[in-house]
């Protein structure tokens, strides 16, 4: 399971709680069937589209109303600014307590508003995040840590409390670009990748860089390598292809991909110009992706109107962008086609859940709640992945 935690607008009094209380019984119900981990988000001042800003909060509540189901972080933003370390190192220790050893933690480098919001400086991003890397581990295991360097100084200190697994918890690292995908595999940490709306075969490609940078590394950032390789992308499964178009789910993935860059304050465009071409989105510069950042006027200079290249999904959302209706079946046929995008019925979902076995994906992160598919819909999407799912997937 993959979660952002959303509530799209129109709000109803109290939608807050309501949201909340939905998503802690996704949670009960996903332990039941089965699921192996619940991974949270870390967003911050991201209305509508993440609500889930205090994610080690939110993982507690998971673990204490969940038995066996793993709880992850994916991830904590790794930028001092943004979260001192320490405050990291002491608060997955006590995750791991309170689940009783069942956390594993990604971290993620963010970008664009969350480090304005901060006052994160972009030039130290990769430095900063490769200390937290290094750091995390000893802080967990060291009886006493301390460091220095241009970014953080931290004197000596005992850091209580220590996590339950041993020697810690495991490492990943969320990756959007083929840097970033063969820097996780230099740190020999396992990978959090993610889909939107491009083909299974730009995923095995990103996979490729990993698996290279895997083979690179010469000592892994924490006491053992973590190689596993977890894939997040949009899945609903109903008892009907019919059902599905009714619960809206495509049409909640196209809402998701137009609400990420107005929230994060980056262009549409920037993700217009890599599904033009079929890319993994970010496989441009990371860095320079993380960069353009438009104001907090909310001006988006992306043109909106058709032009030479767009690509049907581009078309649509274009017009989704301007106010235009987009059925939920204009949604579903526009989509349906795309291999990564796993909405249906179980058969076809299974056959999509192959692709992505195939390309040697470990894990699926189902990101099953989002948009406006209602609770009862996710509810029942996540009951049949149960049934028919888990188990087939290796």
């Amino acid at each position: 399971m993959f979660y952002e935690v959303q509530s799209p607008k129109p709000w109803a009094a109290g939608h807050e709680q309501t949201l909340y209380r939905e998503t802690i019984a996704q949670a009960r119900e996903a332990d039941a069937r089965g699921f192996e981990t619940w991974w949270q988000v870390e967003h911050n001042a991201t209305p509508e589209f993440s609500y889930s800003s205090a994610p080690d909060l939110w993982l507690a509540a998971v673990a204490l109303n969940t038995s066996r189901m793993r709880i992850g972080h994916s991830g904590i933003i790794g930028r001092h600014r943004v979260n001192h370390p320490m405050r990291i190192a002491a608060r997955t220790a006590t995750l791991d307590i309170l689940s009783n050893g069942r956390l594993e933690v990604g971290l993620a480098v963010s970008g664009g508003k969350e480090w304005a919001t901060y006052g994160a400086d972009p030039k130290t991003s990769a430095e900063e995040y490769q200390e937290l890397f290094e750091m995390l581990p000893r802080m967990w295991t060291e009886d006493e840590f301390q460091w220095s360097s241009p970014h953080i100084s931290i004197p000596r200190r005992t850091i209580t409390p220590k996590p339950m697994q041993r020697p810690h918890p495991a490492l990943w690292q969320t990756a959007g670009s083929p840097k970033s995908f063969r820097m996780a595999g230099r740190r020999g940490v396992g990978l959090l990748a993610l889909t939107i709306l491009n083909p299974v075969s730009s995923m095995a490609a990103m996979l490729r860089e990993y698996e290279a940078g895997l083979a690179e590394c010469e000592r892994p950032v924490g006491h053992a390598m973590n190689r596993q390789k977890a894939v997040f992308t949009f899945v609903h499964v109903a008892e009907s292809r019919r059902q599905a178009i009714a619960n809206g789910a495509a049409w909640s993935a196209l809402w998701y991909v137009l609400a990420g860059p107005k929230n994060f304050q980056v262009p549409l465009s920037s993700y217009f110009s890599l599904f033009r071409s079929a890319a993994h989105p970010n496989s441009r510069s990371s860095d320079q992706y993380k960069l353009d950042v438009i104001g907090d006027d909310g001006k988006d200079p992306t043109v909106l109107e058709p032009e030479p290249g767009d690509t049907p999904v581009i078309a649509v959302l274009k017009r989704m962008a301007r106010g235009e209706h987009v059925s939920n079946e204009e949604a579903h046929e526009l989509l349906e086609p795309i291999d990564s995008i796993v909405i249906g019925d179980p058969d076809h979902c299974a056959e999509k859940f192959a692709g992505f076995s195939g390309i040697g994906t470990d894990r699926m992160m189902c990101m099953m709640q989002f948009g406006r598919i209602p609770h009862d819909s996710v509810m029942r999407s996540i009951a049949l992945a149960g049934e028919h799912h888990l188990r087939n997937f290796p």
